[in-house]
C-alpha cells in the first residue's frame, strides 16, 4: 500500500519545490518575477550552491513533510563542479527507487537541466509538474 502523504496547500493546489542552482537556474527563476511570468503560487524556489551538496533523505524527508513534487533545476553537465552532474543524477536515480519501494510516483522528483536564461524551460517544468500532480490526484495515483 502506497505511503500517505500529506497533499494540497489551503487552496488544494500541489506544493512544487523546485531546487535551483545559484549561478544558473536561480537566475532564471529570479527573471520568472522580473518578466512578470507567472507559476503557480505554490511552487516554491529554494537556491543552492548545487542541488548535488542536498543527501538523499532530504527528498524523501520533504515528501513526508507535505511538498506533492519536486523539479531539481541543476546546470547539467555545465556545472562548474566537475563530477557533480553525475553525482546528482545517482542520488536521483537512488531517490527514485525508494519511492517505487514506497509506491510512490516517480514523476513526482524530476531532474532536468536549466540554465540561467531559460526561464521559459523553468516556467513549463513547472506548469508540467504542476498539471501532473493536479491530474494524478483525480486519479488517485500520486
Amino acid at each position: 500500500m502506497p505511503e500517505m502523504i500529506p497533499t494540497k496547500t489551503m487552496d488544494g493546489n500541489p506544493k512544487i519545490l523546485v531546487i535551483t542552482t545559484i549561478l544558473s537556474s536561480y537566475l532564471a527563476a529570479d527573471a520568472l518575477g522580473q518578466m512578470h511570468l507567472e507559476y503557480p503560487a505554490d511552487a516554491y524556489i529554494l537556491r543552492t550552491i548545487d542541488p548535488v551538496v542536498l543527501p538523499e533523505y532530504f527528498y524523501l524527508d520533504a515528501f513526508k513533510k507535505g511538498i506533492d513534487g519536486i523539479i531539481i533545476a541543476s546546470a547539467g553537465t555545465d556545472c562548474p563542479f566537475e563530477g557533480a552532474y553525475s553525482q546528482l543524477a545517482g542520488t536521483v536515480d537512488n531517490v527514485q527507487k525508494q519511492m517505487k519501494e514506497k509506491g510512490m510516483s516517480v514523476k513526482r522528483l524530476r531532474l532536468t537541466g536549466i540554465c540561467s536564461v531559460c526561464t521559459h524551460a523553468l516556467l513549463k517544468q513547472i506548469n508540467e509538474m504542476s498539471a501532473f500532480l493536479k491530474e494524478s490526484e483525480e486519479e488517485g495515483k500520486t
